[in-house]
């Protein structure tokens, strides 16, 4: 059976992995904003928060980020919050100094798609990534699962930092 969502309430297919809470939080290979690869990896011992976007550079992507960038500053050291997008790695660092968004770190999946592959967020048609956002434990476990449904809605913001204050316990 095909996974979809919507954007503007056009149905469009989800390809990758399906995971669910409980899983072991799959690695993967992305791009940092000093072109450097990395991946879940690089943040073992600490609580993640994924966020999947299609681009920081559309209203409700942006919005999402700098919400999660303030609720990042009051989580403290134990808390990762990386916000994963097709963006080019230059604008992505383009876009944090002109939103000032300092607690968050953007992620460039531009190369491979192997984010949105490995969390089957990946919009097939698009090459872009869905709305979702994923929070990981301290021993890589998958705590939290959001796919929002319609692309141009935001998520659960509440339900997310919930889960991560457990996480945190």
């Amino acid at each position: 059976m095909e996974r979809t969502v919507t954007m503007h309430g056009n149905a469009l297919a989800l390809s990758g992995n399906v995971l669910k809470v409980g899983d072991k939080a799959p690695d993967f290979k992305v791009v940092d904003n000093g072109l450097a690869q990395t991946g879940i990896s690089a943040y073992r011992g600490k609580v993640v928060v994924l966020l999947s976007v299609p681009s920081l550079d559309t209203d409700v992507c942006s919005v999402e980020t700098r919400r999660f960038n303030i609720e990042a500053g009051k989580l403290g050291g134990d808390v990762a919050i990386l916000a994963v997008s097709m963006d080019l790695p230059f604008a992505q660092k383009r876009w944090c100094a002109a939103e000032g968004v300092a607690n968050v770190t953007t992620l460039s999946d531009h190369r491979d798609a192997d984010f949105g592959r490995a969390y089957g967020v990946l919009l097939k048609d698009l090459r872009l990534l869905a709305r979702a956002v994923f929070v990981v434990d301290r021993d890589n476990v998958i705590r939290h699962i959001e796919i929002v449904k319609e692309v141009t809605n935001e998520p659960d913001y509440e339900a997310c930092l919930k889960v991560v204050e457990k996480c945190l316990k």
